[in-house]
């Protein structure tokens, strides 16, 4: 894909939804550390659920250690892999404490080596929390990237340095967000809605979803390439 293409293609996203943000619920970049590990293999649907119950009681590492592997376990036990997240939640809380004065670390290595923490999460919280321009790539995002052309790639790893590289600047620091939203509900994995699509002109996917087949609804309040995100 040329640059002309992927500019236009961030144009129209951008035109669509000039602020995206994250669907899942923080007030603090803690909150949000905290919403973000509990998402992986879960949906941010269901982490609100449990975060709205959890957070009032425990928004800060000190509150949310103090609550013990148990305690917190109580609060996210309808999320998928939840003890193996308390484990981790209550392991980085102390980190946090001990080494950071209980704040998040505006830093890749720094949050990587918190227990629970991936490339994947800390790309996201040094996007959302602190501005920067990374790249979460999930599987939205590496579908799309490959199915448009936008940066094909066999590993997220690829995917990310690519579309770190040719993404304009003015796009980069919503992009993360942009291209999740896409994924999430235009270019969805099993039938993309390629006659809703505003970059369908654009997209360089070969087997394009007829206008018969595709859905004849977008979620209530999201309007084709926007709406609310995954992390």
């Amino acid at each position: 894909m040329n640059a002309i293409k992927r500019r236009e293609i961030f144009t129209r996203l951008r035109a669509a939804n000039p602020r995206p943000v994250t669907e899942l619920e923080y007030r603090t970049p803690f909150e949000l550390l905290v919403a973000v590990v509990l998402s992986a293999q879960a949906t941010d649907k269901g982490v609100n659920l449990a975060t709205r119950r959890l957070f009032p009681v425990a928004s800060t590492p000190e509150a949310l250690y103090a609550l013990g592997e148990t305690g917190l376990a109580e609060f996210i036990r309808t999320i998928g892999l939840y003890k193996s997240k308390a484990r981790h939640l209550i392991a980085a809380c102390r980190m946090l404490i001990e080494r950071h004065g209980s704040q998040v670390p505006a830093d890749r290595a720094a949050l990587e080596a918190l227990p629970g923490v991936g490339r994947k999460t800390a790309n996201v919280i040094l996007n959302t929390a602190f501005g920067q321009p990374t790249m979460a790539v999930d599987t939205h995002i590496f579908r799309v990237a490959n199915r448009t052309g936008l940066a094909p790639g066999k590993t997220v790893l690829e995917v990310e340095k690519k579309l770190l590289k040719t993404i304009p600047d003015e796009f980069r620091i919503n992009a993360h967000h942009w291209l999740i939203l896409h994924g999430r509900y235009v270019c969805q994995a099993r039938k993309p809605k390629c006659p809703e699509c505003i970059i369908a002109d654009l997209c360089e996917y070969k087997n394009k979803t007829p206008a018969s087949h595709a859905s004849p609804r977008t979620p209530k309040g999201v309007s084709p390439g926007s709406g609310p995100t995954d992390v």
